[in-house]
């Protein structure tokens, strides 16, 4: 009697086992009504008035703001000058990497730029650089933050290599994006008067108080054999070098644009404005490009001409859809909600049943 107890309640431990080891491995999620989906949720019901209407709200509205920002994009005045190769010898225009390898040639260049239209002040002065890969991952990785922001940072160069410490100690800032600082110059004159150039303000206000520290000073920076670009002031905290500041927010496309400065006076229609460059940056190794431009800015920003042409694009497609299904609902209307045209209603024909 007890060996057949025995057996009883093993099988019923067995039991008891089984269906908690069932329970345990099951995949069944825990009742819900969000796994259920069983929140509440708006539907729709796209009928042809609802779709015609919003066809057309999102006409009206999209064509009028493309004509604006078209409006405000041609009324943005800028000037383009490509001088990579024009700012070569004729001597070096078949070996353009010697020339600008070579320390002892003349890398100065002057340029005559024409003002098509009355340029108000600010005039934006930037360096636009193609087929240069800023986005690259080691490129970008190639710094330290922790230094850029304390002095306490200094020796924080484990991802600067192979620009992170001379014999004289770590390099600050440290890796290949400040390495590869832009170091080409312009000097800008009207009628044989100098335009001052204004390089304060240009870099965002949150490098400056929080990404670039006030104790931080350059060290050992461009002193190796290979030089990579512009040097740096060692007497002025990196807070306040600006043009640093500007060329280490890294761009995401392999063409971009950076701010160089501001040109506080208005530049009138049809004048001549002779560019002293100074062209000392190598884009001729990797096939790059180089040019000078001048903008004023509207209400949206610089010229931009796409913007615009999207939203009249989109404007005008969607008033065609409206107009079209206006034209067939018309022409062909049929009962909503009509369930002779379910898949499963239809004859082998095609046609409802």
């Amino acid at each position: 009697m007890d060996a057949n107890g025995a057996t009883t309640s093993s099988a019923a431990g067995g039991g008891s086992n089984s269906k908690s080891s069932a329970k345990k491995n099951s995949r069944k999620p825990k009742y819900s009504r969000f796994t259920q989906q069983e929140l509440p949720a708006c539907k729709p019901v796209l009928t042809p008035g609802l779709v015609i209407t919003t066809f057309t709200i999102i006409g009206i509205i999209f064509i009028p703001l493309g004509l604006v920002s078209l409006s405000a994009s041609e009324h943005v005045v800028e000037i383009v000058d490509r001088y990579d190769d024009s700012c070569v010898p004729p001597n070096y225009s078949n070996d353009k990497l010697k020339f600008i390898q070579t320390a002892d040639t003349n890398k100065s260049c002057v340029r005559i730029l024409s003002v098509p239209k009355l340029m108000k002040k600010p005039i934006y002065i930037y360096y636009q650089l193609d087929n240069y890969y800023q986005n690259h991952r080691r490129y970008v990785k190639s710094r330290s933050d922790q230094q850029l922001r304390s002095k306490s940072g200094e020796k924080d160069v484990s991802d600067c290599s192979p620009e992170d410490r001379t014999k004289n100690g770590p390099i600050v800032p440290c890796g290949l994006v400040a390495w590869s600082l832009f170091n080409d110059t312009y000097g800008f004159s009207l009628d044989s008067k100098t335009i001052r150039v204004n390089k304060h303000d240009i870099a965002w206000k949150s490098d400056k108080d929080h990404k670039f520290g006030n104790d931080v000073y350059p060290k050992n920076f461009q002193t190796g054999g290979l030089i990579g670009g512009a040097k740096l002031n060692s007497s002025l905290p990196l807070s306040e070098q600006e043009a640093l500041m500007v060329w280490m927010r890294t761009a995401a496309l392999p063409t971009f644009r950076k701010l160089y400065g501001k040109i506080e006076e208005d530049l009138p229609a049809n004048k001549k404005i002779q560019v002293v460059i100074q062209n000392n940056y190598n884009t001729y190794s990797f096939g790059g490009k180089k040019k000078l431009v001048l903008s004023t800015t509207s209400w949206m920003g610089g010229k931009n001409d796409f913007l615009g042409i999207a939203y009249i694009v989109v404007g005008g497609l969607c008033l065609f859809l409206a107009v079209f299904f206006i034209l067939l609902y018309v022409i062909k209307p049929r009962p909503l909600g009509d369930p002779s045209y379910l898949s499963w209603n239809k004859s082998p024909s095609g046609q409802p049943n």
